[in-house]
């Protein structure tokens, strides 16, 4: 029997992910491949047999549902284009760039009545699996997330590009929405920040520090955890954990095996579609992490303008 007909609008360096996952996948059918890049079209439909659609429209027309893999600016017009033409939609994170657009395709999706995702990736990480079995309800999140250059991504601030992983994971760790912010960061490279740091506070006392760069001499993910029930160390390029419980017990080492979490995100999105499960990261979740993401840039120009102000800078 047929799968479900997905298109990939996007099929750059991570929409070309995408397309290979969605081929590879049990139940689905790469429909339609399409780029503003016509070569990236061509490659990217010849390696995986999908059609080279030559518009994103006549890649939407040829699919149920349809994955946004495209600049974060792009995010909002060809996602509503998908949702008002009755198709269920992953667009990749951030949801948007506006709080404005992503309440509009919150809306447009509710009115559809359509599977509105947004690609937090870390939710879908065997990482977050072996964290939470831990240190469920932590009082003190630390995540340190860095990368070396590259010249992509560069159409927003390190803090939707890497931090919004982390914002995506303190907000489900915390369990809300923080009632203060308070942010630090700079451009280095390229016209916005490269690197940021961020403190996050919760009406309950909880406290999350982010920091992030793409300016670093090598990657780097951490993740430090405190809470009633223990305290956590982990790496999340070397798979491993180190968790101490609050009851004296020894420490607990643990490794986990490398797994494929966009193949995962897809596998819960075709889920999603056929009502089997919920939608593990919906558009108001895209939304909120957007929400901190722009409040943390903020607060980065209000503290570079302060500095330059008083001759700082």
């Amino acid at each position: 029997m047929a799968g479900i007909r997905v298109a990939v609008i996007g099929a750059g360096h991570f929409g070309r992910f995408h397309a290979q996952k969605v081929a590879a996948a049990p139940g689905a059918v790469l429909a339609a491949v399409h780029d503003r890049n016509p070569d990236r079209t061509a490659q990217v439909a010849a390696e995986t047999g999908a059609l080279a659609a030559p518009t994103a429209r006549a890649a939407i027309e040829a699919a149920e549902a349809v994955i946004v893999a495209t600049p974060t600016g792009t995010h909002h017009a060809i996602a509503a284009a998908a949702l008002d033409a009755g198709r269920h939609v992953l667009v990749e994170k951030p949801i948007t760039t506006t709080l404005a657009e992503a309440d509009d395709l919150v809306r447009r999706a509710k009115r559809a009545g359509r599977v509105l995702q947004v690609g937090h990736l870390e939710r879908f990480s065997a990482a977050r699996g072996a964290i939470t079995r831990h240190v469920s309800r932590p009082l003190l999140i630390e995540c340190v997330r860095l990368s070396p250059f590259r010249p992509r991504g560069l159409d927003v601030s390190v803090v939707l590009d890497l931090m919004i992983h982390d914002i995506d994971l303190a907000l489900m760790l915390a369990g809300g929405m923080p009632t203060a912010i308070e942010a630090n960061g700079a451009a280095v490279r390229s016209g916005r920040a490269d690197v940021a740091l961020a403190r996050l506070g919760f009406a309950d006392g909880r406290v999350a520090f982010l920091s992030a760069s793409r300016i670093a001499p090598a990657i780097t993910r951490t993740l430090r955890l405190a809470g009633a029930d223990g305290t956590l160390e982990a790496d999340l390029v070397g798979r491993s954990l180190r968790a101490v419980g609050t009851d004296d017990a020894a420490a607990v080492t643990e490794n986990w095996a490398e797994a494929d979490s966009l193949a995962a995100q897809f596998a819960g999105f075709l889920a999603a579609l056929r009502g089997e499960a919920p939608v593990a990261v919906d558009g108001e979740a895209g939304r909120a992490a957007l929400a901190v993401a722009l409040a943390i840039e903020e607060r980065i120009e209000a503290s570079a303008a302060a500095a330059l102000a008083s001759g700082l800078l």
